[in-house]
């Protein structure tokens, strides 16, 4: 007992110098969450799928997972870091048992983070190649183009391929391949013809990836406070040049019918569960949800901060930009329709590269347009950039909560951060070989995506509302927030609507299963295995920290172990070591985790005999303390 006493009393010695580092100015919270949550998934991710699905049909399941879902989450994810001043690592150990939680999100954000840098790379490609006196993928004179090859705008090439195509189409087959299709497939990916066909590295493209890296290194290496710093640029700038390239897509010829498309829902595509289950796994992926990276930035915040306000702010700007990147693409896709001769929904193959079709089509199509390139495709790199600075710091994060004394050491920080950076680079080079695009689809779908968000969005809620208590966790919500909302969304939608909603999603997800496919390739059953396996990568963690937690961590019957297995982890220790009375024992597990000398406190030790003492004791638990007891 003394020398645990002394130990206490040695770490509150040393409180100031582990503090937990707070956002200099509260935008910077706005800034930084902007920053790694508008990004590729709205400019890149959100128009692929709304193509893939039907267009304004995609719409009408997505704004309703907004409600019952991505914003929830979002909102409980900020105010968990909020409460707990704690990264991702250990913020659920408000529920011991769970703590696996904090690590899965942490393996998707690995994930995410590596394929990302893929898309970067391809970002930094096409910024280069836009600096070539003639854009590669606005002519069929290149190398690697094939004779099927035509440039939309030229009336006598299309119509001598259609001519062509018309003639032998029995003998020979001939479909007419725009030159920018052209450049995505053979130029950049020279994509070959499945997985068992991986090919060599692609020197260009693995030169952007090391470039990718290095660039995000030296931006993240000096922390959060420098971070901070650099997503005032980068969370702005690609925003305004989106809207210049909106305008430009709007004055085509037939773009009207490409924002037409957009806008009008097909309901018999809403009869199709793919669209329903795309499109909630579009709002978890675009909200930046569990993969702990707005746990981190909660966790910067002041404990008494209306991050309310922020995250409905925050919530209309991710679908604001999402909807804007849709007009963009949709009318690009109207004008490439009327130009073919071609329904819209037949102009280009869904997919990842739907991007990188449309969006240089139509920089081919506005003066100087090899200057109007270099800034897209940095616009596109720096909204990329962002989401992977706030990822990285998230990761970075993680590993100094857990160790915070082994950090404070020189430069230990700032090698742990380059291994992570080369170990990431070293995984994303297997998607920059011929066959790296049908890698790449893995990713996309099973790694950060789909059944392990949904499985960890459900599981957050739960965690917070069955657990830990949602009265007892809305007290502190409204006493962090300032005020206590007139209709208790969030409130009903963690306790019952979210976990129910996305439950529903993954059982339907598991009846209606189709096999993985890119474009008319199927993936082998091999292939899917490891799909699978990437899946459960991150999801497995908490039903197996749960069961180790419970078996191994916890003393007495199953009711004490349970008792042990939901009640956070200051608490626990406090009512085991100072034997405190039920009565203090209730009010300090009502206290957060981090805020000291609050006013409650003060009451409670005027009014509470014999609980001054414990009130001293239970100062909020320290870094060291938090990293020796997990």
């Amino acid at each position: 007992m003394a020398k645990e006493e002394t130990r206490e009393l040695n770490l509150n010695s040393q409180e100031s110098e582990n503090s937990r580092e707070k956002w200099k100015r509260k935008i910077d919270f706005v800034f930084s969450i902007a920053g790694g949550f508008v990004g590729l998934g709205n400019v890149w991710r959100f128009p692929y799928l709304c193509y893939k699905n039907g267009g304004g049909a995609f719409l009408v399941p997505y704004f309703l997972f907004v409600f019952v879902g991505s914003l929830p989450v979002f909102f409980l994810e900020v105010v968990i870091g909020q409460y707990t001043s704690m990264g991702s690592s250990l913020a659920f150990n408000m529920v011991p048992m769970l703590k696996g939680i904090g690590i899965a999100v942490n393996v998707i954000n690995f994930h995410l983070n590596t394929y990302y840098a893929v898309i970067l790379a391809w970002s930094v490609r096409y910024f280069f190649a836009s600096m070539s006196k003639t854009l590669p993928w606005s002519t069929c004179k290149n190398e690697f183009n094939t004779p099927n090859c035509f440039v939309f705008g030229e009336e006598n090439n299309m119509t001598i391929l259609n001519r062509t195509a018309n003639l032998t189409n029995l003998s020979y087959n001939v479909t007419p391949t725009s030159s920018v299709v052209e450049f995505w497939e053979r130029g950049v990916l020279n994509k070959s013809s499945g997985l068992g066909e991986m090919g060599s590295v692609q020197w260009e493209l693995l030169l952007c990836l090391l470039l990718t890296w290095v660039v995000m290194y030296f931006c993240i290496w000096k922390g959060i406070g420098w971070t901070s710093k650099v997503v005032y640029f980068t969370a702005t700038f690609p925003l305004l040049l989106l809207f210049v390239l909106l305008i430009r897509g709007l004055t085509l010829d037939g773009a009207m019918d490409g924002v037409i498309y957009y806008l009008k829902p097909d309901l018999e595509k809403l009869k199709n569960t793919q669209v329903w289950l795309d499109a909630a796994n579009q709002v978890f992926f675009s909200y930046a949800i569990c993969k702990g990276m707005i746990i981190t930035m909660g966790s910067y915040n002041d404990y008494k901060y209306n991050s309310y306000r922020d995250c409905l702010f925050l919530s209309c700007l991710n679908s604001g930009v999402s909807l804007i990147a849709g007009f963009a693409i949709f009318s690009v896709l109207g004008f490439m329709a009327k130009e073919q001769g071609v329904r819209i929904e037949d102009v280009a193959v869904s997919g990842p590269g739907l991007a990188f079709i449309a969006y240089p089509k139509a920089l081919t199509l506005m003066p100087m347009p090899q200057f109007w390139g270099c800034l897209f495709f940095f616009m596109l790199f720096l909204l990329g950039l962002d989401s992977e600075f706030v990822g990285l710091e998230t990761m970075i994060a993680a590993f100094v909560d857990l160790y915070p004394v082994w950090f404070k050491k020189p430069w230990r920080k700032e090698l742990v951060l380059a291994g992570l950076c080369c170990i990431q680079f070293l995984i994303g080079i297997s998607m920059i070989t011929n066959g790296g695009v049908y890698v790449f689809h893995i990713f996309d779908n099973y790694a950060a995506t789909g059944w392990c968000l949904l499985f960890l969005g459900m599981m957050e809620c739960i965690a917070v509302s069955w657990f830990f208590g949602i009265e007892r966790f809305w007290k502190h919500v409204c006493e962090m927030i300032g005020f206590e909302p007139t209709i208790p969304w969030f409130k009903w939608s963690w306790a019952v609507i979210t976990p129910l909603s996305t439950s529903v999603l993954m059982v339907i997800s598991l009846v209606f299963y189709k096999r993985l496919k890119y474009h008319t390739y199927v993936y082998p059953d091999w292939a899917l295995v490891i799909c699978w396996l990437m899946t459960l990568s991150s999801i497995s963690w908490v039903p197996g920290y749960a069961l180790y937690f419970f078996f191994y961590e916890t003393k007495g019957d199953l009711k004490q172990r349970w008792q042990q297995c939901i009640t956070p982890k200051g608490e626990t220790t406090l009512k085991t070591s100072k034997g405190l009375t039920d009565e203090a024992g209730d009010f300090l597990e009502m206290e957060p985790f981090y805020n000291e000398g609050s006013e409650s406190a003060r009451k409670m030790e005027d009014s509470t005999p014999g609980v001054e003492q414990a009130l001293v004791d239970q100062q909020p638990p320290k870094y060291e303390d938090i990293g020796h007891s997990v």
